[in-house]
């Protein structure tokens, strides 16, 4: 049971992909929405029944719309992972090639701690509100690559082949948030810049690609 006097707090995971096929420029709390994907259609039907609960109910209900946050625990069939994974096997001989779709989407990428720390505070300020959380800046996944492969000391030319089986068939070409709220109203900024972020997860997955070269050496030299 809740003890006496404790207001539940209720946060709903939002996401840049609501916005789809973007009507402005950075997008911001007041951005219409226009999803392109079931994924993007469910998450817009979770944020309009949060603020309907907040106001029909008067609960403490928030949402978060989260820009892409990335991490070494992205799931690899998400692209950054995707790319550092391939990329690492690639240093360590374990891997030819990695089939990407279209290199020229460009996405507002951030650090999944930083917005963890934006969640937090969004459930302790005294008011229930909705935030867009971004970084400000977006890249292309040409240049994501192009980071990834140039700190590996790699050309991903001789690597990358782009297939068109992995293109979406209503494709978000531009996301790029303003978190000018968050940080006027609960003091929040990214800490992690674009460089650093790949940085990181390389480093991690260079640990994993080198530990599974390891294994793979030692059951060939069993044969």
């Amino acid at each position: 049971m809740m003890a006496k006097g404790k207001r539940p707090k209720f946060y709903q995971a939002g996401s840049s992909e609501m916005f789809g096929r973007v009507q402005q420029v950075p997008q911001n709390e007041q951005t219409p929405f226009y999803p392109r994907s079931p994924y993007g259609c469910a998450k817009v039907y979770s944020h309009w029944q949060t603020i309907n609960y907040r106001e029909a109910y008067e609960l403490f209900a928030c949402n978060g719309i989260l820009f892409n946050h990335e991490s070494p625990r992205r799931g690899q069939t998400f692209v950054t992972r995707k790319i550092t994974r391939a990329a690492t096997r690639i240093k360590k001989g374990l891997q030819d090639k990695l089939y990407l779709g279209n290199l020229e989407a460009r996405r507002d990428w951030g650090y999944a701690p930083d917005y963890v720390e934006a969640i937090w505070l969004i459930l302790q300020h005294d008011k229930p509100d909705d935030y867009v959380i971004a970084t400000g800046e977006n890249y292309t996944v040409r240049e994501f690559l192009e980071e990834v492969f140039a700190y590996l000391d790699l050309d991903w030319n001789k690597y990358v082949v782009v297939d068109k089986r992995y293109f979406r068939p209503a494709e978000v070409d531009l996301l790029l948030g303003d978190s000018a709220k968050a940080k006027k109203i609960l003091g929040w900024e990214p800490k992690v810049k674009f460089k650093e972020l790949v940085k990181i997860m390389v480093d991690s997955d260079l640990q994993l690609a080198g530990e599974e070269r390891i294994v793979k050496d030692h059951n060939e030299k069993k044969m």
